[in-house]
């Protein structure tokens, strides 16, 4: 069977879109039509057309694979020649309408196309390794640690923000009232810039009272040295 894989990021993204400049490279009449909308960037979310198409790919239902952009099939570079690996093992031909070049190797002769598809794959899997310590080392030279802290290169702090002061007054509010830390996190939420509200976690109002303990602790001690 012939299958056309087409991918969008957002609700915003048409898919037509990518089908009218697949159907341009005259895919055979009966390819079946595969869709999914998923974020570009999350590694780890479920594609349940996309293994529908790996399950035809391993068992060699899948002959000819046609897609919009090669970034549609993974983002992820070394997903990428993993993918393109297994379909020149499985002999599925992959014809992507933004990389000519590909549909170049794909038609070349014996033992023509086994060479450049080889090296094609060598290619991108140095990319995909350049890129990443491009990226590691960037990161690295953006931040700095002071002080037991983590920020980036304007001084802006990483990781979780704070919680407002008024939160935090009120669970402890709440627990020199006798409340229990379930029950202090039942009644707090917490507010975003835009005035969304969400129930305040478990970990976040006992990591507000072991501070606050602590705190008191230290208060205590020192009175006492005095």
């Amino acid at each position: 069977m012939n299958a056309i894989v087409i991918r969008v990021s957002t609700e915003n993204q048409t898919p037509e879109l990518q089908l009218n400049d697949i159907l341009s490279m005259s895919p055979p009449s009966d390819a079946v039509i595969y869709k999914e909308q998923l974020s570009a960037w999350k590694e780890n979310v479920k594609r349940p057309e996309f293994e529908k198409i790996l399950a035809k790919i391993r068992s060699r239902s899948i002959s000819n694979l046609y897609v919009w952009n090669l970034d549609r099939l993974y983002r992820n570079r070394k997903r990428l020649v993993e993918f393109l690996a297994l379909c020149h093992k499985c002999n599925v031909k992959v014809f992507s309408y933004n990389q000519k070049w590909l549909d170049s190797i794909q038609l070349m002769d014996e033992p023509f196309n086994e060479i450049m598809y080889n090296l094609m794959l060598q290619i991108l899997g140095w990319i995909g390794e350049s890129e990443s310590t491009t990226k590691s080392n960037r990161v690295k030279m953006a931040v700095k640690h002071t002080a037991g802290i983590t920020v980036s290169y304007k001084g802006n702090k990483w990781g979780r923000k704070s919680l407002p002061k008024q939160t935090i007054s009120r669970v402890i509010g709440l627990y020199t009232e006798g409340k229990s830390i379930r029950q202090i996190a039942a009644a707090v939420q917490v507010y975003d810039k835009n005035n969304n509200g969400r129930q305040i976690s478990v970990g976040a109002v006992h990591k507000i009272l072991a501070e606050y303990r602590a705190q008191k602790d230290s208060i205590l001690t020192c009175s006492t040295v005095v």
